[in-house]
């Protein structure tokens, strides 16, 4: 970790270098960002996790980058041309394409015209055309004259390959250019011929002529753009004022109007076309695609945070039912732990009409089973099965909650189901997950690739190891956030807590299997390969249900158990007394139990903890309707109002589910009376909301959709 290291992320992120050094070191020592995040505060001056992962990003970045600058060093020391200028400037600098840029005229690459003239010696009048000193050009060039330069406008052509070769290594022109494409540039989209009337190519038909300045392209535009030109339908490319820029470039070489300036201007020109356009057009294309993959990745990243945070049921016995029609639908019983009890099929749908029967199974079944809900998968049926369901006398009142299915039958075939349901059909598999989705959505939504589960933005077209890393990011995130209890969790969701991981998941798992339920957080260390530093880690996010010491249901890190003795001494009363007790903590001095060991924002954390231990962070549930009359598109009437739920949030609106097949879209500009840069700031993923028709295009299945 270096000096220049803390002072460049302390001016990237303004956060002060003392707060950098110190979570710089914390993240060196293997603590992870939520461990940090929650039970550093003092270290870290209280940065909260996205400020974490910013300083580890960048910390990536940087080391990255040093290693690249050790390599080209190295290089330029083997070919004898590294002056001390260079290496202090290389060494010196912190952006990757200013050390390429330096880099470049050294780069190994393979022959060019300019490498053809060197060899032919035609560096030296390539030397005097620079200089623009001499007033008989013509003269000068005929000592160069060789076999394969025959005369001297050929020596003089050959000289500007080379002058053309300087110019686009020359940095000022190359950032010259960069930030004219960047401020200036457009971006053109083409159809490629003879391809606009494929039936695939219809997609992208609104990008068959488009001209856009770059600087306004939203990333889903030009993912969109990119995603036709991957697919061979269009061709994408910068354009700017080439006039403009090659004035530019040749006011910085030309000085005066001698021989010299025609053939500069030849060379400027020949350097602009054949070098330097494709070279920083492919490079700002580049610098887009990158752009555009974050802001399509952020989208994503807060889709998921909000899908895991679901409002769970909680421990109710469940009655799940995945719906279809032909095939049946399939019945899950889950206890209020999670366990799986039994399961069927009934067929109450078309073509099997065996409602009553249906109907019967279903009521025996609740009584059995003594069922606290039904989860109603949204596939498939779903609507025709709410609605039968929903028509069933019971003897008291039972919730049907629908459950969005995306991704249970990736799940269903995924080696986790067969790990756990090893006897079971993958249909029975993917009922059982439904009714889990409805008990608590985190476990089961941790089980699959967040990609599978359809709350992306163009998710296949972005980096993939970048949406990887965020979307892991944020897994951990919402875990660890959420707490996740020892006893019960499977290893899927385990791996994700703080210093735990796949393999000391597993063995939590094997040490339940083999010794029972965990009584106490300490026992943690007799978990196979759990060391101290993985306790460190861990042990604050993992909850145990009455435990031995009622702190280890808490977010209260057992390295602050001896502060909570202390207040508990204070106040007179022992710790299950103080636990819950919010006058008595109301009544407390925080900064009477600092020490050594424990500051302020600690302390404020332990009594807001104590006074509402293990409280889940997820709001309640709430059960929904769609409009019953409501079908199909066909069924839609604009300027009508209709309840619907949002199933997915994009940089450019919102889609929203009004219980039909088709989804209906909010475009940004209807969110909202007021300007909207971001919809999250407006609404949410799995929000209840109710939305007014404005246009229907039932051609292309098309709903707009507005909350005005």
């Amino acid at each position: 970790m270096s000096d220049n290291m803390i002072s460049f992320i302390s001016q990237k992120l303004g956060i002060a270098e003392k707060q950098v050094k110190n979570t710089l070191q914390l993240l060196e020592q293997e603590a992870s960002v939520p461990f940090i995040a929650r039970y550093r505060k003092e270290a870290t001056g209280n940065l909260d996790e996205i400020q974490i992962f910013e300083i580890r990003k960048l910390k990536k970045y940087l080391e990255e980058l040093e290693k690249r600058k050790k390599s080209i060093l190295s290089a330029l020391e083997e070919q004898g041309v590294l002056t001390e200028d260079l290496k202090k400037r290389i060494e010196q600098s912190m952006d990757s394409v200013e050390v390429e840029d330096l880099y470049l005229p050294y780069k190994k690459k393979r022959k060019t015209k300019a490498d053809h003239a060197k060899q032919a010696g035609l560096e030296p009048l390539a030397k005097i055309i620079m200089a623009q000193r001499t007033t008989n050009l013509y003269r000068q060039a005929n000592y160069y004259i060789t076999k394969e330069y025959p005369d001297e406008e050929k020596a003089l052509e050959g000289a500007t390959f080379i002058i053309a070769e300087w110019i686009n290594e020359n940095p000022w022109v190359r950032n010259f250019l960069r930030r004219n494409m960047e401020q200036r540039g457009h971006i053109l989209s083409r159809v490629v011929k003879k391809k606009e009337e494929e039936e695939s190519a219809q997609l992208y038909r609104d990008y068959f002529e488009w001209n856009e300045a770059l600087q306004k392209c939203p990333s889903h535009r030009f993912l969109a753009m990119q995603r036709g030109e991957k697919a061979g339908f269009l061709r994408i490319k910068l354009e700017v004022d080439d006039a403009f820029v090659l004035q530019k470039i040749e006011e910085r070489f030309i000085k005066n109007n001698y021989d010299t300036s025609k053939w500069i201007q030849k060379a400027v020109k020949d350097a602009y076309k054949r070098l330097l356009f494709p070279s920083i057009q492919t490079e700002i294309l580049n610098k887009y695609k990158e752009k555009a993959d974050k802001t399509a990745i952020r989208v994503f990243s807060d889709n998921l945070k909000q899908l895991l945070l679901t409002p769970p049921l909680g421990e109710k016995r469940v009655l799940a039912i995945d719906p279809a029609f032909r095939t049946g639908c399939k019945i899950a019983v889950i206890d209020e732990r999670g366990e799986f009890v039994s399961h069927t099929t009934v067929y109450p749908h078309a073509p099997h009409h065996k409602m009553e029967e249906a109907t019967a199974t279903i009521k025996e079944w609740v009584k059995k089973y003594a069922i606290d809900a039904f989860s109603v998968g949204n596939g498939t049926a779903s609507r025709e099965t709410e609605k039968w369901i929903r028509e069933i006398e019971f003897e008291e009142e039972i919730p049907v909650y629908l459950v969005n299915e995306a991704g249970a039958s990736i799940y269903s075939a995924s080696a986790v189901a067969r790990e756990e349901f090893p006897g079971l059909d993958v249909t029975v598999r993917g009922a059982i997950s439904i009714g889990r989705r409805l008990q608590d959505p985190l476990s089961e939504y941790v089980k699959i690739d967040p990609k599978s589960i359809g709350v992306g933005q163009y998710q296949h077209d972005v980096n993939q190891n970048m949406l990887q890393e965020e979307l892991e990011q944020v897994v951990v995130s919402v875990v660890n956030a959420v707490g996740v209890n020892l006893n019960t969790a499977h290893a899927s969701l385990l791996k994700y807590v703080s210093g735990i991981g796949e393999s000391l998941a597993r063995n939590i798992v094997e040490y339940r299997k083999q010794k029972g339920t965990f009584r106490s957080r300490e026992d943690l260390k007799k978990v196979k390969r759990l060391g101290e530093k993985a306790f460190e880690q861990s042990a604050g996010f993992l909850r145990i249900k009455n435990a031995d010491n009622p702190l280890d249901n808490s977010a209260v890190h057992p390295e602050s158990y001896p502060v909570v003795q202390r207040i508990a001494q204070s106040t007179g009363v022992k710790i299950p007394d103080l636990i819950g007790n919010e006058k008595l903590l109301n009544a407390l001095n925080p900064e009477d139990f600092i020490d050594e060991n424990t500051g302020i924002l600690t302390l404020k954390d332990i009594i807001a903890e104590l006074k509402k231990p293990g409280l889940d962070i997820r709001k309640k549930i709430e059960e929904f309707h769609f409009a019953e009359k409501l079908k199909s598109i066909e069924d839609l009437k604009i300027g009508e109002v209709y309840p619907g739920i949002i199933n997915n949030i994009t940089d450019f609106g919102c889609f929203v589910d009004l219980g039909i097949k088709e989804n209906g879209l909010i475009h940004i500009s209807n969110l909202s009376d007021q300007f909207v840069s971001n919809p999250h700031e407006i609404v949410s993923l799995n929000q209840k909301i109710r939305v007014k028709v404005i246009s229907i295009d039932k051609e292309r299945k098309r709903i707009g959709l507005s909350l005005k």
